[in-house]
């Protein structure tokens, strides 16, 4: 078990509760506007309390929430019953159980997961979660900022450090990418 995974075991309880007091919609304000409004395929990496997957399944989407660990996982499923939610135990990089799939997602969200990847991982997780996006799909990345809890393993994220992917979508004129240049727009 990784420190990261580990860290979050241990906390699970207090974690889920705190995680539920926060509202999807506040979260996710800057990039509302790139989940798909009619009912769609979404993969949910890193879904903790599956607060963002039981939210989206209200709105009438399938979603594949993955979430490594057992105690979140667990807390998840009993907090968020849901036959549009499907759980799984599977981690970044490789997210081999996803893959395992052969499905692609018309939005894929990593929200506080990417800076538990150190550089050399986080190469490897982009093109595979690049590879799940389907064509005309989003991708949303989010990270934690801030100082470290005690038991968990983080690392710093810059932006101009973003992977090749990535850099190919950004808007020219801004270190920021351009939402309507991440969208995927062809099977590489």
């Amino acid at each position: 078990m990784s420190d990261s995974v580990a860290g979050y075991a241990k906390e699970a309880p207090a974690l889920l509760e705190a995680y539920e007091r926060i509202s999807p919609e506040a979260l996710h304000r800057p990039v509302w506007h790139l989940i798909p409004t009619a009912p769609s395929r979404l993969l949910d990496i890193g879904s903790g309390s599956g607060r963002d997957a039981a939210h989206f399944a209200e709105m009438g989407h399938q979603v594949v929430a993955v979430e490594p660990v057992d105690a979140m996982r667990a807390g998840a499923m009993r907090l968020h019953p849901s036959p549009r939610i499907e759980w799984l135990a599977d981690t970044l990089p490789s997210l081999a159980l996803v893959r395992a799939r052969g499905e692609t997602f018309d939005a894929v969200l990593a929200t506080a997961v990417w800076m538990h990847l150190d550089e050399s991982a986080r190469a490897q997780a982009m093109s595979v979660v690049a590879a799940l996006v389907a064509p005309g799909g989003v991708l949303i990345l989010s990270q934690r900022h801030g100082p470290i809890p005690p038991g968990r393993r983080m690392f710093d994220v810059s932006p101009r450090r973003r992977s090749p992917w990535l850099r190919a979508r950004a808007s020219p004129a801004s270190s920021t990418p351009s939402p309507a240049r991440l969208r995927r727009t062809s099977r590489t």
